[in-house]
């Protein structure tokens, strides 16, 4: 995966700069107060890996203001604060979770406000998710370590929500990402992201299947080279996404049936990350080629129902062209919203930008470092 190739390039970028500029805690007025069903959404910065400035950020919907580095505010005993990139953020149970990547942990705060609870220790932890009680963390297990011949395969870990602690573990594939749950099924995607690139090609193009009620995994389903996200729509049907090899084969998005419980639709639009909402899935593309060494930046919205690609356009006032990253994306379900941000060189202070549903900017904002994860608080 790109990212994991760039992480000397961005510890060396912040070991030289002079400037980089420190998170300051502050707020910031951006809209109107709104009453919409949410009290707001928390936004995790992911912070540049190494760095050591994972960050949380707070939109409050009922006085229109974005709030910058509140876990720090708030919880300011805490060593080191958040930790070292942070990878997936989601509420559950009244709790907010952040999976933090490097630190190894996911940290539990309380979803009304930020303050800690706990973590839970999970080696190199990537995605999170919930069913009855129980979260369900990837986990590459081992070291941070781009290595063509690494043999430490992943697994699943599953946690007691009540106590906090691994009760369980499930062996998958090389470097799991995402996963998705949809009828007593887990089903996990492979990357094997540590192994690919270079002159050699290893990465995994699998989706591992796990059942719920033994924890084991059943099946893979075969899909493509090193697979990132994946997502269940109103039906039940997966939607995954590729990022590919970076030269040969392109990021594209695959349908899983999951009756069927193989691929049976291929659509020719490159991926990075997605939003469902409703029938509708929004998307972005940064793509990265090893040919041309450059990026290739697209947008799009496909309908699920019918599996076409509707729109090549999101941003329609033209602010697309100051988007030099995209990395995070979110879909307000009420007033239906965009909201993309903007990772920029990866070392400095992104952006959050919301456009409205016809795609025109209604605001913009300063974040923490590389902002990429949405948790919408319900009121």
């Amino acid at each position: 995966m790109r990212k994991l190739h760039l992480i000397l390039l961005v510890l060396l970028a912040v070991s030289c700069r002079k400037d980089v500029e420190l998170f300051k805690t502050g707020e910031t007025v951006v809209d109107k107060p709104a009453d919409d069903g949410f009290s707001g959404f928390y936004l995790l910065n992911e912070g540049s890996m190494g760095s050591n400035k994972s960050t949380l950020d707070y939109y409050d919907f009922s006085r229109g203001v974005y709030q910058r580095n509140i876990y720090g505010m708030v919880n300011p005993a805490v060593p080191k604060e958040l930790g070292d990139a942070g990878n997936d953020l989601a509420i559950y149970g009244g709790r907010l979770y952040a999976v933090i990547n490097v630190s190894n942990k996911v940290e539990v705060m309380e979803a009304r406000t930020a303050r800690r609870i706990g973590q839970i220790e999970i080696p190199n932890c990537r995605y999170i998710k919930f069913d009855k009680g129980f979260a369900y963390v990837t986990s590459y297990a081992g070291p941070v370590e781009v290595n063509p011949d690494y043999t430490q395969k992943g697994y699943v870990a599953k946690i007691d929500t009540a106590t906090l602690k691994v009760v369980d573990q499930c062996v998958v594939g090389y470097q799991p990402d995402c996963l998705e749950i949809v009828d007593g099924k887990i089903y996990v995607v492979n990357s094997g992201g540590y192994m690919g690139g270079g002159s050699t090609n290893k990465y995994e193009r699998t989706v591992s299947v796990i059942d719920l009620a033994t924890f084991r995994e059943e099946k893979k389903i075969d899909v493509a080279y090193n697979l990132h996200h994946i997502r269940a729509d109103k039906r039940g049907g997966l939607w995954v996404t590729s990022r590919g090899d970076y030269k040969a084969s392109p990021s594209r998005l695959y349908f899983i049936d999951k009756t069927l419980q193989k691929v049976t639709d291929t659509l020719p639009v490159a991926v990075s990350n997605y939003y469902l909402d409703d029938d509708l899935l929004y998307l972005y593309s940064t793509e990265w080629s090893y040919v041309t060494y450059s990026n290739v930046i697209t947008y799009g919205i496909v309908d699920t129902k019918t599996h076409q690609v509707i729109s090549r356009v999101l941003i329609t006032d033209g602010t697309d062209k100051q988007i030099e990253i995209p990395y995070g994306i979110m879909v307000h379900p009420v007033t239906k919203d965009i909201y993309i941000t903007e990772a920029g060189n990866y070392v400095s202070p992104g952006l959050l930008y919301c456009f409205n549903k016809e795609g025109k900017k209604k605001w913009v904002v300063r974040t923490g470092d590389v902002p990429g994860h949405f948790a919408l608080l319900p009121k």
